[in-house]
């Protein structure tokens, strides 16, 4: 590691511009988009060059705090160098990871960063930053895209995998057919949508249809580009005839910077079918900012792309909308499309059946859990966090009832059991989901680390306090890009097991449980199924989601989604739409109570589990069972052929979600209606009709009023 030489940085900026404290206000700001213009260039952590150039403006201008820093890189405004400097040297995880982009030296004063970024950095005055461009340019090409060994059986054998594609994709010539305009799920948001989406709002779905007209025997060419943001999948990507693909190099940021990789059969040759994102790599900046959106939009004209599809899950395609919108704006020839893909499956709504990659993750946490249980020749509990949030159950209630069942097993002899608890559980606590605001809110307020358990209200210091240590260090993690709690770095696990051990001492002194010593062996799946190699499904999902980007590029659309509707029976009954962004929007609600005003940005949100759906219900029919019985099966690894290898989620197979279908079915509906009162028709008719669409009217006005629409409630921070 190197230390910023941000004396140097300060002299050269003072000698450049004849420093005095009066010009120097002026010529920092300029010095900081400068800064962060290049990093965005270079694909610099923008994080270390702010931190640099606001510790020389910290001390030049005594202490002056910037603002607008937090809207160009990501981080908080109003942080002072002494602020940064007390969080990085903390001796405490807490301090290593309150800024990852960060690395922390040992007891030095002065920030730490990479000696490449260090040597930028000192550049960025004197002009000298050619060899640190040199250094990222080759970093941004490193392998992406070179053909590799295939040295498996298996994996040899999923690149033969020929996906399956729907009937209405299969023709010379496809049919895009249009329909209504469409609106917002909460109708107290659409305002607020089409206020911010005026170009994008609105716009009509899309039907893609198998076209029996005569072939079209040229198509003209177009050139379409593919990001993978914030995470994705390769199996997305596909060639047709005439057309030509580019995939930017490490996601966002190689969009940013113009970083690309044309595709083509032979560079597809040894990455079709498999895991992992080695293809192209992958980044979790977002397309957010000024800068940023101006940066692709840049991009996008120097490559003279017909459309850009960006691959990814709620974020990715929220950041979509925003580009497409801007595209459009400034008259941008560009379409911009998404593509569902998330290892969450959280992308859910009413276009949305589920998302690509849901299936394999699911198929292999599935042998993970069965192989435990089978380890523990055991029964599985689940705990959901969206039941808990209904329920209201506070953390020693669920610590009790998880005693409970422990006790439950050991008076039948069985001491054994596996739990499974989902990564956002902590949140779903009402008094933690209480602590994490308070401590979000300071976050923004930009107070020091080391400084927010004192500032705590009393309540909620007496709860941190009351946390094991490691908990408490967690909860304090610098937030994420949507300024939420850094979930995943949470041991929740550790929590509930550190609590359940102390509880049952205490039963076993009060006497109230006799079996033996209560132990715990913690497992964390959050990553192992990153890199398996797709299931079926998941292959044949993500291809004729490729395909039907291409042809809603070809259509001129913009601002959509890929969708595929009936995904519950075999691919030939499934059905191909584009659903336009802006309709599966909403805006958060600041309080949970009926009649709750949205304020925020509009964004697709995360879609919670739903407690009124089929799935849940199976799952509350079997509980008594999973809690007591030694229910469990081993499924194994993903299936290819034979038995298994076409089983989907049951989330997916026993749910009615065919939303397009019951569009369909409700057109049919009014047709028939139109046919029979035709100008002519008796006045009974008339008059029958009359009355029953008035009273349809009124049933659905009341149903659509926010004080009685069931809608998804989300945490606002």
């Amino acid at each position: 590691m190197s230390l910023v030489d941000t004396d140097n940085f300060e002299r050269n900026v003072r000698n450049d511009h004849n420093y005095n404290k009066a010009e120097y206000s002026a010529v920092v700001p300029n010095r900081i988009v400068e800064a962060v213009a290049h990093s965005a260039a270079d694909m610099m952590d923008k994080t270390d060059i702010v931190v640099a150039v606001a510790e020389v403006s910290d001390r030049c201008l005594g202490g002056k705090e910037w603002h607008g820093i937090a809207d160009l890189c990501d981080i908080p405004s109003g942080i002072t160098r002494i602020e940064y400097r007390r969080t990085l040297d903390e001796d405490s995880a807490a301090g290593c990871v309150a800024l990852p982009k960060l690395a922390r030296a040992s007891a030095a004063p002065a920030l730490a960063v990479s000696g490449a970024e260090s040597r930028w950095l000192m550049g960025v005055a004197d002009g000298s930053h050619q060899a640190v461009k040199e250094q990222r340019k080759k970093e941004m090409n490193a392998d992406f895209g070179a053909p590799k060994e295939l040295a498996g059986g298996l994996q040899q054998r999923r690149a033969l995998y020929q996906p399956r594609l729907p009937p209405c994709l299969l023709g010379a010539t496809v049919r895009a057919e249009y329909g209504d305009a469409t609106t917002t799920i909460d109708p107290t948001c659409a305002n607020v949508v089409a206020q911010a989406f005026p170009n994008t709002f609105g716009q009509p779905l899309v039907s893609f249809l198998a076209d029996a007209g005569k072939p079209v025997d040229e198509r003209p060419p177009i050139r379409v580009g593919v990001v993978y943001s914030r995470g994705g999948s390769r199996r997305v990507g596909t060639t047709s005839s005439g057309a030509s693909m580019t995939l930017s190099k490490r996601g966002t940021q190689g969009l940013f910077a113009n970083k690309t990789l044309e595709i083509t059969d032979g560079v597809l040759a040894s990455y079709k079918n498999q895991g992992g994102f080695d293809l192209l790599g992958r980044s979790v900046d977002r397309i957010r900012s000024t800068m940023q959106l101006n940066a692709a939009m840049t991009t996008c004209r120097s490559l003279n792309l017909d459309g850009l599809v960006i691959i990814g899950g709620v974020t990715s395609n929220s950041d979509a909308a925003q580009l497409a919108e801007t595209l459009v704006q400034n008259n941008c020839k560009t379409k911009v499309v998404g593509v569902p893909v998330s290892l969450n499956g959280d992308l859910k709504n009413q276009f949305v059946e589920t998302t690509v990659g849901f299936d394999t993750v699911c198929k292999v946490n599935s042998q993970l859990v069965s192989n435990v249980c089978l380890d523990a020749i055991s029964a599985g509990k689940l705990i959901l966090g969206e039941e808990v949030a209904l329920s209201k159950l506070t953390l020693m209630e669920i610590i009790s009832k998880i005693c409970d069942g422990v006790q439950a097993r050991a008076e039948l002899g069985k001491y054994h059991g596996v739990l499974v608890i989902p990564e956002g559980l902590i949140e779903s606590i009402p008094e933690m989901y209480a602590l994490i605001q308070e401590i979000n809110i300071l976050h923004n307020n930009n107070v020091p680390v080391a400084e927010m358990p004192s500032q705590l209200s009393p309540w909620a210091a007496a709860l941190f306090q009351f946390l094991p240590p490691f908990i408490r260090r967690e909860l304090l993690l610098h937030q994420e890009s949507d300024n939420s709690a850094q979930l995943s770095q949470i041991d929740t696990e550790q929590l509930l097991a550190h609590l359940v051990e102390a509880e049952m001492i205490k039963r076993t002194k009060e006497g109230r449980y006799k079996g033996r010593k209560f132990s715990s062996v913690c497992h964390f799946f959050g990553y192992q199924a990153r890199g398996s190699l797709p299931s079926n499904f998941d292959c044949d999902y993500a291809y004729t989601l490729g395909r039907i980007s291409l042809h809603m590029v070809a259509a001129g659309l913009t601002g959509y989604m890929a969708t595929v509707a009936n995904l519950k029976d075999s691919v030939d009954q499934w059905r191909c739409a584009a659903a336009p962004l802006t309709a599966m929007m909403s805006v958060k609600r600041h309080l949970r109570g009926p009649g709750a005003i949205p304020i925020g940005k509009p964004a697709i949100h995360p879609s919670p589990i739903d407690l009124k759906g089929k799935a849940y219900e199976l799952l509350r029919e079997k509980a008594s069972s999973f809690l007591l019985d030694d229910f469990y099966r081993t499924p194994g690894g993903i299936q290819f052929e034979g038995p298994g290898s076409d089983a989907k989620p049951i989330t997916l197979t026993i749910e009615n979600q065919d939303y397009m279908g019951d569009i369909e079915i409700l057109k049919d509906y009014l047709s028939k209606v139109r046919t029979i009162l035709k100008p002519g028709c008796s006045r009974e008719i008339l008059k029958a009709a009359i009355s029953s669409m008035a009273s349809v009217t009124d049933v659905l006005t009341v149903m659509s009023h926010p004080l009685n629409a069931e809608l998804p409630l989300y945490h606002f921070n």
